[in-house]
C-alpha cells in the first residue's frame, strides 16, 4: 500500500495535504482498499464551515456507505467536481485525482495533532 511520507493521516483513514492554510483531504490507500469499488461520492458541504471529526460527505462503495471526517476545522472551499464522473479515481489514485476537498483552515495548528506517516503505517500494520 501507498502512504506518501509527506501527508498528514487521522485514524478514520483521511489523509491531510497542508500548502499555508489550505488543506486538501481525500481518504487513504488502505480506505479505499476497504472499501472497495466506490461507485459515487457525496460531497454537499462546499462553502460550509465545518470542526474537526464533522462530516464533510459520504463514499459510498459497491456494499457499503461510508461518512468522510474533517481532519481538521475550517470552511469547505473547493470540493473535487471530477468525482461525480469518475468516482473510481478514488480508488486509482486516492492521493492525486482522487482527492475530495480543500479547506481554508480555521486553526492551521490542528494539523500538529494528527498522525505522521509512521504513525499511521503502524496502525495499519
Amino acid at each position: 500500500m501507498n502512504f506518501p511520507d509527506n501527508l498528514k493521516y487521522t485514524k478514520d483513514h483521511e489523509w491531510v495535504m497542508v500548502d499555508g492554510d489550505v488543506a486538501t483531504i481525500g481518504i487513504t490507500d488502505f480506505a479505499q482498499s476497504e472499501l472497495g469499488d466506490i461507485v459515487f461520492v457525496d460531497i454537499s458541504s462546499q462553502g460550509d464551515s465545518l470542526g474537526a471529526h464533522e462530516v464533510f460527505g459520504t463514499v459510498e462503495a459497491v456494499k457499503t456507505v461510508s461518512d468522510l471526517y474533517m481532519p481538521v476545522g475550517g470552511e469547505v472551499i473547493e470540493v473535487n467536481g471530477d468525482l461525480d464522473a469518475a468516482p473510481e479515481s478514488v480508488n486509482s489514485d486516492p492521493y492525486g485525482a482522487g482527492w475530495m476537498v480543500k479547506v481554508k483552515m480555521s486553526n492551521p495548528a490542528e494539523v500538529d495533532g494528527l498522525m505522521s506517516h509512521g504513525d499511521y503505517v503502524a496502525m495499519v500494520g
